[in-house]
């Protein structure tokens, strides 16, 4: 094994660690780039063999899995904050709500931030009629309905 395959060997261990330390793949392309210039490193010396294959290589991994990778992307399912679970929901006041303010209010024992068309008094009995990031709008509930 020549000094060239040793260089090799070690990028090869240095993009996989990277990869391994990361959350999103960033070096993955280059550690496929570096295990075929260290197999060529077996059968010639000449270094501008090696790294034009590096490169190609690199580059044909990244070229096919970019636009798979994209199209993956688009298919996941947003992650939300379980806003949209609390809609028709019931729950209490816990700051009073004016028109055009944000109070707070609870609802399945988790607090949440809300915003009302009418005022609502600390107390009072809600119903979340949508949620608008992570921000419920609700709505008064008569006193005499059951709460869910």
């Amino acid at each position: 094994m020549g000094f060239d395959s040793i260089v090799w060997l070690v990028a090869v261990a240095g993009f996989l660690l990277l990869e391994a330390a990361t959350t999103a793949l960033v070096s993955i392309w280059f550690a496929a780039g570096a295990v075929v210039a260290l197999i060529i490193s077996f059968f010639t010396r000449s270094i501008v063999v090696q790294f034009v294959a590096f490169a190609l290589v690199s580059a044909v991994a990244l070229a096919i899995a970019l636009p798979l990778l994209g199209s993956y992307r688009k298919r996941k399912a947003p992650i939300t904050n379980g806003a949209l679970l609390s809609v028709g929901k019931r729950g209490i006041v816990l700051q009073a709500i004016l028109p055009g303010e944000v109070g707070r209010v609870r609802v399945d024992g988790l607090d949440w931030q809300a915003r009302a068309d009418t005022a609502l008094p600390k107390g009072s009995r809600i119903e979340v009629a949508d949620a608008d990031g992570a921000v419920l709008v609700v709505c008064a509930v008569e006193e005499n309905e059951t709460t869910a």
